[in-house]
């Protein structure tokens, strides 16, 4: 039937590689299931770490869907790192104190691009940084060292820093498909016995029955 969905660890031989969904929860974090975080240098218990500036107070949340591969490295940087930006300085006057807080600008007066959402099936490369706000589809890839600082295509590559479109994974009629078939929420018994069409070349095309 598979891994244990419910345990921190699925493989009691890796310690670098946890189902993240199974830490203790975080406020405004959302994690799908099966969806893992690798670190070969610390604890991958430690993965909230990676997540700066998230103050629940903007309510801004970081989305992550079902099945997706998150290497060691990753970044995500949310709302609380904005600077106000409509004055002729960008400098955060007001942190520092000293009378200066007199300048401390109201929530809604700050940069606000809303919740990060990753779908499923997404695969993070190692070191890569996601900018608050962004919208990452379904089946994409984020190469290593990667910035993302606008939104992803389903089933679309990315590269660079700032990142850039590479190319598509398949035909735009093989990815309407797949949105359509959204494996990822199968009933574990089906995934199970489909994994041979999920991780083969062919598979797709039988799937399509073509």
């Amino acid at each position: 039937m598979g891994p244990d969905k419910n345990t921190l660890y699925p493989n009691d031989n890796i310690k670098t590689v946890c189902y993240i969904s199974n830490l203790p929860e975080r406020a405004n974090v959302e994690i799908g299931e099966y969806t893992y975080y690798s670190d070969n240098k610390k604890s991958p218990e430690l993965f909230y770490e990676n997540i700066e500036h998230h103050y629940e107070i903007l309510g801004d949340k970081l989305i992550i869907g079902k099945f997706c591969a998150i290497a060691e490295g990753i970044k995500f940087i949310m709302n609380g790192a904005n600077h106000r930006m409509d004055g002729i300085s960008t400098y955060p006057f007001n942190i520092f104190g000293g009378g200066w807080e007199r300048v401390t600008p109201a929530i809604e007066q700050l940069p606000f691009k809303g919740d990060t959402v990753v779908g499923n099936d997404v695969w993070l490369g190692q070191n890569v940084t996601i900018m608050p706000g962004v919208k990452i589809g379904d089946g994409a890839i984020i190469a290593a060292n990667a910035t993302v600082v606008k939104n992803v295509e389903p089933y679309a590559i990315y590269g660079g820093n700032p990142a850039r479109f590479i190319r598509k994974r398949f035909s735009d009629d093989k990815i309407e498909f797949l949105l359509k078939l959204q494996w990822w929420n199968w009933e574990e018994q089906m995934l199970s016995d489909n994994l041979e069409k999920l991780t083969s070349k062919e598979g797709l095309k039988q799937l399509m029955g073509v």
